[in-house]
């Protein structure tokens, strides 16, 4: 009977332990803010467990793992087309300045900065350009958003770690404007292949022309008297070659063929 105060004592004492709850805990991928009374330190606390005073002290956490954000907007192009943008942008709260997000940004940098400085970004970076320099030069729009955000952000402990363009939408009459203009290039090169098929044909006719006749001049600069006779006494000895011995007979009244001899008189 005598240890019943001390195990009252150590009950109690457990029970406040659960109540109170003097430890708190920091899981991965954050960082603790510890305040006393509402007042911040000006100390990051790390991953783990830590003792904190009951009622008068509070850990708070923070993320620094890399969080996603999607967003969209209406600018103006230089050329002043209505540009409605869709992003997409990946970052992270540096674990230095957790601190300072905590106390300035109340520990919700995506609704105080993100969201305003992609925005205000986009719009300064839109107006530099075209609508159609937005298309064909989309990549170089992209990177000129990501400086600005980093200037930006950079300024709250916050850091880009991706951002991306998701979609360009243009109003009606510009996507129609687009297409007619894309349609005439298409025909417009067509029509060049074209005629570079047909100036290549041409160029082709004329050059086989030009070897033929050169080759029929060749023939004619070969074609001598001389020659003339060679190919007679050629065509002379093939007929003999095929003669048969048999001299050749009319009939139907013509002059039947005579034997003369040397001294002119008829056998």
């Amino acid at each position: 009977m005598k240890n019943i105060p001390a195990i009252a004592s150590v009950i109690i004492v457990i029970l406040l332990l659960l109540v109170l709850n003097p430890f708190a805990t920091i899981q991965a991928g954050h960082r603790g803010v510890l305040t006393t009374f509402g007042k911040p330190s000006d100390e990051v606390y790390s991953e783990g467990i830590h003792f904190v005073w009951p009622i008068a002290q509070r850990l708070h956490k923070v993320s620094v793992a890399i969080q996603k954000g999607e967003g969209d907007g209406d600018a103006a192009s230089k050329d002043l087309q209505t540009v409605h943008t869709k992003i997409a942008i990946n970052y992270h709260v540096r674990p230095d300045a957790v601190v300072s997000v905590f106390r300035d940004l109340g520990n919700e940098p995506g609704e105080r900065i993100i969201i305003p400085s992609v925005q205000e970004a986009v719009k300064a970076v839109t107006a530099r350009f075209t609508a159609e320099e937005l298309i064909s030069r989309r990549s170089q729009v992209r990177d000129e958003i990501i400086v600005a955000l980093k200037e930006r952000m950079a300024r709250h402990g916050l850091v880009v770690d991706e951002f991306s363009i998701v979609n360009f939408n243009f109003s009606r009459t510009f996507n129609e404007a687009i297409e007619a203009k894309t349609t005439a290039d298409q025909l417009k090169m067509k029509a060049e292949r074209d005629l570079q098929r047909i100036e290549v044909e041409a160029k082709q006719k004329v050059s086989r022309a030009r070897a033929e006749a050169e080759a029929l001049a060749l023939q004619r600069q070969q074609v001598t008297p001389e020659l003339l006779r060679l190919r007679e006494t050629e065509n002379q000895a093939k007929a003999i070659e095929k003669w048969d011995g048999r001299l050749p007979t009319t009939t139907g009244g013509a002059i039947p063929f005579l034997n003369i001899n040397s001294n002119g008189s008829n056998k």
